[in-house]
């Protein structure tokens, strides 16, 4: 069962990055087809979210959620809208990274 938490919780991921490069498209919801998409990837990941909180501890569960999205989205911010990250944010990204590996190598509280 805690796999299956776990998989809900990497299509939640992918949902979301996916609304929220949607959301670059929707230029300020004026457009409609992408605006559609960010509401229904949105929908999409929060509920699989919810049924990745059957097992997983919620702060966990969104500490990973959040830090796997924000890094997958500064990736497709370089590679596909080619905005570059400077060297602070680099190093904040970095941060985001470690302490999601420290959560899930580390900690005690990743179930409940």
């Amino acid at each position: 069962m805690l796999k299956l938490s776990y998989l809900y919780l990497l299509i939640a991921i992918i949902f979301e990055v996916i609304g929220t490069t949607a959301l670059k498209y929707s230029e300020q919801f004026t457009r409609l087809w992408p605006s559609v998409l960010v509401a229904l990837c949105y929908g999409a990941a929060f509920y699989l979210l919810a049924l990745s909180l059957r097992q997983l501890n919620v702060g966990v569960a969104y500490a990973i959620w959040s830090g796997v999205g924000i890094v997958c989205i500064a990736l497709i911010q370089v590679m596909w809208f080619r905005q570059w990250l400077d060297i602070p944010a680099m190093a904040g990204i970095t941060l985001i990274i470690t302490g999601v590996v420290v959560i899930n190598v580390f900690s005690n509280t990743v179930t409940h």
